[in-house]
């Protein structure tokens, strides 16, 4: 028997998920949730409450109350801007906490989807209320700048969490929860049956998320296997635990206060020694598993969770093809700042920027790729000559791996534009770089342009024209991947043609981006982000094939009660 949850979370926010689900289908502008770090929208306490809150969490045990233990998690995260966290978490080994989210899944299985979608809203809100303290916490794990992580690990997060209830909740409703069945005979009467159906979780979910972007990648597979009636194991990035381990927290509140056991939502941080996530995906109980980082363990995973529905989002080589433009200006300030955002530590960052070597027409006269690369160069020195804005710009290097990188790169002796270091005025033993620019040739340089080169760290790259551009597009996201690709031209017949491209190799297209609206951007309930059509990822954030795998609809029949039994029977 599911508990009577109180208070009515579902009545609550009742019209809020009908916005929502109604927002899935229109694609148009819509959040719930205010994107400025503002205090008219937060309040006029918000920005140093959330800081102090996320003061108070440093150099102690995280605050689980009633959490599952199996020993400590010694602290592990630093800060990119220079201080570790000194936060020690709860472990919880795989063994440990899949029998733990399996012996507290059945009431919440057995609730209603109104039930779970309305106790999901209800943990956005309060997420939402904590947007300024779990700013801090992503800001000081990924190294993003202020801003983009109170936007990108905050209301942004929000809103993909929220696409993701308002899919899984729609589905669900999909087929009633009753229907008579009748079927005409020849012969006597019709054959009646009463039939029920049940949407019914898979089973334990597990989510194991990236260092990045550990809410804006994990709140979509978060949501929709909790609204679909799953316990859900929070594997964090062992350098970013802290973001998820509030929204754990938060999680768990909520759960306890709706009457369900809160070990629905379990954290598994791994101590440094560890290797836990293959073990949690590849356990028999395990039915869903949702992953963000790097190809090889993200193959792995499609590979050997065969128990489990896996939905993954690796790596890719987003292109840009460049034919022409009417405003020359206005595409180098575009991919300058696509570019340095975040210090291209994106997985919808530009790498390949494919430009015909002769030459490509432009308002301010033609351009050869030696020249583009030198006006990108010019644009991304303007863009990043101060360093207050540069740092508002790039944020920090997450870790060494990137950082090797760039000097990888800066050692291949094509450098048309070098990325240099940026002193943070407030973090001076923050890591900063700037973009590196390199000049090379689609035939000669084909090996070094079809890795992935994650960080800031991009390729003009010279072909013999926009054709020859096209197919390189097509190869390399048919053979690695993209999540993005641009194209860049005046003439309808070759956006035509860039469209049918980029169907073909099954990857999402930006034509002609110039003002504010960037490549490495996509915006819930609008942009669909990801896809299953080439390498880079097997699934949508977020689209109904993203939510259907996780539940199944269950059913019951029995043959109706005769008319003359029907005014003695108390079941209706």
């Amino acid at each position: 028997m599911s508990p009577d949850p109180h208070p009515d979370f579902y009545a609550r926010h009742a019209d809020l998920l009908d916005q929502a689900v109604a927002r899935t289908a229109d694609r148009g502008y819509w959040t719930p949730y205010p994107e400025a770090p503002s205090t008219s929208a937060y309040g006029a306490g918000a920005p140093a409450a959330g800081e102090a809150a996320f003061r108070a969490l440093l150099d102690r045990p995280f605050p689980l109350d009633g959490h599952p233990t199996t020993g400590t998690v010694p602290a592990t995260e630093v800060s990119p801007y220079g201080f570790p966290l000194g936060v020690s978490y709860p472990h919880l080994a795989p063994e440990a906490a899949i029998a733990t989210a399996k012996s507290a899944a059945s009431a919440w299985r057995s609730t209603s989807p109104d039930v779970r979608a309305g106790v999901a809203a209800e943990i956005l809100a309060r997420l939402n209320a904590a947007s300024f303290e779990i700013a801090h916490a992503v800001q000081h794990t990924t190294g993003q700048p202020f801003v983009m992580a109170f936007q990108a690990g905050g209301p942004h997060a929000q809103d993909r969490g929220l696409e993701a209830v308002a899919y899984a909740w729609e589905a669900q409703r999909r087929h009633p929860a009753t229907a008579r069945w009748s079927k005409p005979r020849r012969r006597g009467g019709p054959l009646v049956m009463d039939k029920t159906y049940t949407p019914v979780g898979r089973g334990v979910s597990v989510l194991i998320a990236c260092n990045t972007f550990p809410t804006w990648n994990g709140y979509p597979g978060f949501f929709a296997s909790l609204v679909t009636g799953n316990p859900v194991i929070v594997k964090p990035h062992r350098r970013a635990v802290l973001p998820l381990a509030i929204t754990v927290r938060i999680a768990r509140e909520v759960l306890a206060e709706a009457g369900f056991d809160p070990n629905v939502v379990l954290l598994a941080a791994s101590r440094p020694d560890e290797r836990t996530a293959p073990a949690l995906a590849t356990h028999p109980d395990v039915r869903i598993v949702d992953f963000t980082g790097s190809s090889e363990f993200g193959d792995w995973l499609e590979d050997n969770a065969r128990q489990a529905v896996v939905h993954t989002e690796k790596a890719g080589l987003n292109t840009v093809v460049v034919d022409s433009t009417d405003d020359y200006a206005g595409l180098l300030r575009n991919l300058a700042f696509s570019l340095s955002l975040y210090s291209g530590q994106m997985c919808t960052t530009p790498q390949n920027l494919l430009v015909p070597r002769d030459g490509f027409p432009t308002d301010q006269g033609p351009r050869t790729a030696d020249e583009f690369a030198a006006d990108l160069g010019s644009a991304l020195d303007d863009l990043l000559g101060d360093p207050a804005r540069a740092t508002a710009t790039l944020g920090a290097i997450v870790n060494g791996g990137v950082l090797a990188r760039v000097e990888e790169a800066a050692a291949l002796g094509r450098t048309a534009r070098p990325s240099r270091a940026v002193t943070h005025p407030d973090h001076p033993d923050a890591v900063v770089r700037t973009p590196l620019v390199a000049l090379l040739d689609a035939e000669a340089d084909e090996k070094t342009y079809t890795s992935e080169w994650f960080g800031p760290v991009s390729f003009v790259i010279a072909t013999d024209d926009t054709a020859h551009s096209l197919r390189v597009l097509h190869d390399t996201v048919r053979r690695h991947g993209a999540l993005t690709a641009c194209v860049y031209a005046t003439g309808e017949d070759v956006l035509t043609a860039a469209r049918e491209t980029a169907l073909e190799a099954g990857v999402h297209l930006s034509e002609n981006l110039t003002a504010d609206v960037f490549p490495n951007q996509s915006a819930a309930f609008s942009d669909f982000h990801g896809t299953s059509a080439n390498p880079a990822a097997n699934a949508t954030l977020t689209d109904p094939a993203f939510v259907t795998g996780r539940f199944a609809v269950l059913q019951s029949r029995r043959h109706a009660p005769t008319e003359e039994h029907e005014e003695h029977s108390d079941v209706r």
